[in-house]
């Protein structure tokens, strides 16, 4: 445990994982069972704050102590990272091929850190380290599976699973973990080809096949006649059906209906109406070429199967198409039938037809509903961050 501060910064890299990083810190990206925070956390046992981005800084505060431990928000932990970055001394830092990964600093130092300020007294070591740190939107699923192991070893040691009922089928069940307050009916549950995870309060619905990796995280549901493929993510507080294979949603978002997710990553508060299909496949096999908001370009992935990406409060109507790679930005409505453009910016309504200003008092409105439902209030804050990335949208 680190009895000073512990600080999660952002890379240089976090403008290729928009739309997720226009509203959250890169450590706030879910990735297995856990965001890269609570791993941190829970290795550490503290609590963390953030260095980010000017705007996002007012929800992610900042805490500054005498002794200050800053650590790259993109490094996904194990072990052998915990205990290099644990052995630094103040005025010492880590690098690995050129990134930087933690440094360890007093308060005076830390201050000029966050206000950007070169320290030419800092002593850098290289290291080698079998790291991974989130550079692209599409390492999320793709690397989902080893995620999910890892974070499923960390909370289920020397931690024995509560006992679903019998009417349930479970292959493998050593690789199966269900929180205290999960419900599982009438399920069939295979975890020989990676572990299972329910989290407290979770419920997985009559008729539901489950092939792991799999990770239902606190208060989500799988509803009935689900077919759900590993490596899957279900953050909390979500409601999903149909045919998903290794996609990742990060939480209070809803894909309740039939229809298929392949390959893709939705971030909060979103929801893909009834008969919702993403390809993510191209008829002729070839890697499939995705828009980076950083090079305002479309690059090529190097994945054969890569599907969609939606940001925050992001909403499509029943049957919507999606094309392979596309990329949906921050508060979108879509709707209509045909395949929308594979880049849908912020703050924009339409669908195949065109698209038009999704006016923010609006959007507003809405997010605030969305949240209410779940008892969450769109603070101050929340709006503040929503009108920066409207403002800065060039629709």
């Amino acid at each position: 445990m680190f009895s000073g501060s512990v600080i999660l910064f952002d890379h240089a890299e976090r403008n290729n994982l928009l739309p997720f990083t226009f509203t959250k810190t890169v450590s706030d990206i879910r990735i297995g069972i856990l965001t890269i925070r609570e791993k941190w956390e829970k290795r550490l046992q503290t609590k963390t704050s953030s260095l980010t981005q000017d705007y996002l800084q007012k929800k992610f505060p900042l805490e500054i102590a005498a002794d200050n431990l800053f650590i790259c928000g993109a490094l996904i932990p194990s072990e052998a990272e915990l205990k290099i970055i644990s052995s630094l001394q103040k005025g010492e830092a880590i690098s690995c091929e050129g990134k930087l990964i933690a440094l360890r600093l007093d308060a005076m130092d830390a201050e000029k850190y966050s206000n950007r300020e070169s320290l030419p007294n800092l002593k850098i070591k290289e290291v080698s380290l079998s790291r991974r740190i989130l550079t692209q939107k599409w390492q999320i699923f793709r690397w989902n599976d080893w995620a999910i192991e890892e974070d499923f070893q960390l909370l289920t040691a020397r931690r024995k699973s509560a006992k679903p009922s019998s009417t349930n089928k479970i292959i493998a069940p050593d690789n199966f973990f269900m929180e205290e307050g999960a419900k599982m009916e009438c399920a069939i549950i295979n975890a020989s080809q990676g572990k299972i995870y329910l989290g407290k309060n979770s419920e997985v619905m009559e008729g539901a096949t489950i092939r792991g990796a799999f990770a239902l995280c606190d208060n989500s549901e799988v509803k009935m006649q689900s077919k759900i493929y590993g490596a899957t993510t279900i953050g909390p507080y979500c409601k999903v059906g149909g045919e998903i294979t290794n996609s990742v949603i990060f939480g209070y978002s809803n894909k309740a209906h039939d229809g298929y997710l392949g390959n893709s990553v939705i971030g909060e508060w979103c929801n893909l109406g009834a008969d919702t299909n993403t390809s993510n496949l191209k008829n002729d096999y070839s890697e499939v070429k995705q828009w980076n908001y950083a090079s305002q370009s479309f690059e090529n992935t190097n994945q054969q199967f890569c599907g969609m990406m939606m940001g925050d409060h992001s909403k499509c109507g029943i049957n919507t198409m999606f094309n392979t790679g596309t990329v949906v930005g921050i508060s979108v409505n879509i709707f209509g039938d045909g395949f929308p453009r594979q880049i849908i910016q912020s703050f924009t309504w339409g669908g195949a037809s065109g698209f038009t200003d999704y006016q923010l008092n609006k959007a507003l409105k809405v997010a605030k509903l969305v949240m209410q439902r779940r008892n969450i209030e769109l603070t101050a804050s929340d709006i503040e961050i929503l009108t920066h990335i409207y403002n800065l949208t060039d629709r």
